[in-house]
């Protein structure tokens, strides 16, 4: 007797579902992939290994050492830092959180 009630109170349910759910165009379409071979990746590694070559690419010549030279403008100083808006500003970090960040994660 219960199978009967909950099947005639599913039937005005599932009406009510399709009718708040319409068909609607995807926005974005995969292509059929599935008429392509998949590779082997044995197959493929060796020829990978085959088609390197077995000597190296010769090294660049080494860059000559330049100085690094400041940007000029206004130095990031305390005064700058507190001038900025607060939605800029750096959340201020407690001791727990550097001793975290220095230990690398939970110990």
């Amino acid at each position: 007797m219960g199978s009967k009630v909950s099947s005639k109170m599913a039937a005005p349910a599932a009406r009510v579902i399709q009718q708040a759910i319409r068909p609607h165009a995807p926005l974005i379409k995969f292509p059929n992939r599935q008429e392509f071979p998949r590779p082997n990746v044995v197959e493929v590694l060796k020829t990978l290994v085959v088609n390197t070559s077995p000597h190296k690419a010769p090294a660049p010549p080494p860059r000559p050492h330049v100085p690094l030279t400041p940007i000029s403008g206004t130095a990031d100083t305390l005064a700058t830092i507190q001038l900025l808006p607060a939605r800029y500003r750096r959340r201020p970090m407690t001791v727990e959180e550097m001793d975290y960040i220095q230990r690398g994660g939970p110990e």
